[in-house]
């Protein structure tokens, strides 16, 4: 059997990193993909994705990206099921990130997390989510301090790397 997915879009509001009541790290958040095709005279369409990453990969992600911030996912495609508030089952399909990777794309003027030329690049593999699918998140969320993403710390010119 084969599972893989590889996306690369626009993250599509604020993150926000939970935790599980065990103590692990989750973020769930969405992107935006622009299709390749454009019908003439109407605007460009796009799809849009729920994509979860767990332990150091979601700290990762919470600490480097946001808000419309371009990234690529390398991941496994997933469905779930849960019971809504109307008592209705619900099916959910998402990507569970494998690995997050950098676009090349010119950070903010505020960000200096750059590489070579202003631009981003590089890429984190962090453990792999689905070894745990059944761990739930806080529906109020905890927040993460400390040393957030292990063997990455946050850049401190544009000459030093956080990878």
């Amino acid at each position: 059997m084969f599972n893989k997915v590889i996306l690369m879009g626009r993250i599509c509001h604020d993150l926000e990193l939970k935790t599980t009541p065990s103590g692990v790290s989750v973020l769930s958040f969405r992107i935006a993909v622009d299709r390749n095709y454009q019908v003439k005279g109407e605007d460009r369409k796009a799809d849009f994705f729920n994509i979860v990453a767990w332990r150091s990969t979601a700290e990762f992600v919470s600490k480097y990206f946001g808000k419309g911030r371009m990234i690529m996912v390398d991941g496994e495609l997933q469905t779930r099921q849960y019971i809504d508030k109307n008592n209705i089952t619900q099916n959910i399909v998402e990507i569970v990130a494998d690995s997050i990777h950098f676009t090349g794309e010119k950070p903010p003027a505020q960000n200096q997390q750059s590489g070579p030329g202003g631009a981003y690049s590089g890429s984190y593999q962090g453990t792999a989510a689905a070894h745990h699918p059944a761990e739930t998140v806080n529906s109020a969320p905890t927040a993460v301090t400390g040393g957030a993403a292990g063997d990455f710390t946050e850049s401190g010119g544009e000459d030093e790397y956080p990878f």
